[in-house]
C-alpha cells in the first residue's frame, strides 16, 4: 500500500510542478502581450497625425540605420549635447557621505537657471512645503541629498531629449521627455521593492529615451513633412531598437555598468531588479500618459491587467509630475 501511495503521490507532484509551469508559461506570454498592446498604444499616441502608411521599404531603411547607427555608439551619442559643467560636479559631491548643505548650496549658486530649478521643485505639488520654500538652503533641505540628485539628472537630461532639431523629431521631443520624467519616478518607486537601488533606477528611466529621440532624427531624414510610419509592429521595433543605442550611448558616456545593463535587459524576464525597476517603470509612465490623454481610461484592461495594486498606486504618484 505505502508503495503505490509513493507512486501515486510523486505522479500528483508531477502533475503539479507541470501545471505550475504552464501557468507561469501563459502569465509570461499575457504579459508580453500586455507590453506589446501598450507600446503600440504609446506609439500611437506619440504619433498622431504625422504617421502615415509607409511603405514596407521605407520602414526597413529607417531600421537598418537605426540598428547600424547602435552599433557605433561614439556616432550616435554625438548626436545629442552634453550635459552642463555645473552638473557633474554636483553630482560628484553628492557622492560624498559628510557633504554639507552649505557646500552643496555654494555650487547651485553659481547657476541661475540651477537655482530656480531647486527652489521650483522644492515649492512643487510632489514635496507639498507647509510655507513656501524661497532660499537654496532651505530647499536642498527639502529636497534631501537623494531628491537632489534626482533633478540635477533630470536637469542634465532635458537638454539632452529635448535639443533642437527639424521635423518629426522636434515635434515629438516634448512627449518623450514627459514619458522619461514619469519613467524615472515611477521606476524610483517601485525600486526599493525589487532591491534595486532608488537613484539608479531614476538614472536609467532618464536615459532609456535617448536611443529614440536620435531614432526619431534618422527617420526624418527619409520621411518627408515631419511625418514617420504609423504601423505598430513598425513602432514597437523603434521603441525596442532606441532602447538598445540608448544601452550603447550610456556605456559611451561611461554610465554605472548597472544602469546599462538594466537598459539593455529591461522586459527580459530573467533581467537583473534593476531592469525589472525600469521596465515597470516604463510601463507605469506609458499609461499615465495615455491616461491623460484620454486614450484609455483608468479602469482600461491594460491598466487592470497590466500593473499589480501597488504599481496602480505608483501610476496615482504621476499625476504630481508637472508638464
Amino acid at each position: 500500500m505505502g508503495f503505490f501511495s509513493k507512486l501515486v503521490g510523486s505522479d500528483s507532484g508531477a502533475k503539479q510542478a507541470a501545471a505550475a509551469a504552464a501557468t507561469a508559461q501563459e502569465q509570461e506570454r499575457q504579459d508580453e502581450r500586455i507590453s506589446r498592446d501598450i507600446d503600440a498604444a504609446y506609439y500611437h499616441w506619440l504619433t498622431g497625425s504625422s504617421g502615415f502608411d509607409a511603405p514596407a521599404e521605407v520602414e526597413a531603411a529607417i531600421l537598418d540605420q537605426v540598428r547600424a547607427l547602435t552599433a557605433r555608439p561614439g556616432d550616435a551619442a554625438g548626436l545629442v549635447p552634453r550635459v552642463p559643467e555645473v552638473i557633474p560636479r554636483l553630482l560628484q559631491s553628492l557622492a560624498e557621505e559628510d557633504v554639507s548643505t552649505s557646500e552643496l548650496s555654494r555650487l547651485v549658486v553659481q547657476d541661475v537657471v540651477l537655482v530656480a530649478e531647486v527652489i521650483r521643485e522644492a515649492n512643487s505639488a510632489y514635496y507639498r512645503p507647509m510655507t513656501q520654500v524661497k532660499t537654496v538652503e532651505a530647499a536642498i533641505m527639502m529636497l534631501g541629498q537623494n531628491g537632489l540628485r534626482m533633478l540635477l539628472a533630470r536637469i542634465a537630461f532635458r537638454p539632452v531629449i529635448k535639443m533642437d532639431g527639424e521635423g518629426f523629431s522636434k515635434k515629438v521631443a516634448p512627449h518623450v521627455w514627459g514619458q522619461s520624467e514619469r519613467c524615472a519616478l515611477a521606476a524610483s518607486l517601485v525600486a526599493p521593492g525589487l532591491t534595486a537601488g532608488v537613484f539608479e533606477a531614476y538614472l536609467a528611466g532618464l536615459m532609456q529615451n535617448v536611443g529614440l529621440i536620435v531614432a526619431f532624427r534618422l527617420a526624418d531624414r527619409l520621411c518627408q513633412n515631419g511625418s514617420v510610419p504609423k504601423s505598430a509592429d513598425f513602432g514597437i521595433e523603434l521603441l525596442a531598437c532606441g532602447r538598445r543605442m540608448s544601452a550603447g550611448i550610456a556605456r559611451h558616456w561611461d554610465f554605472p555598468q548597472e544602469v546599462t545593463e538594466a537598459i539593455e535587459q529591461a522586459g527580459d524576464p530573467d533581467g537583473s531588479h534593476l531592469a525589472q525597476a525600469l521596465e515597470q517603470g516604463d510601463r507605469i509612465a506609458k499609461l499615465r500618459l495615455l491616461i491623460d490623454a484620454a486614450k484609455i481610461a483608468e479602469d482600461d484592461a491594460l491598466v487592470v491587467d497590466g500593473l499589480d495594486s501597488f504599481q496602480r498606486r505608483c501610476l496615482g504618484k504621476l499625476t504630481h509630475v508637472e508638464a
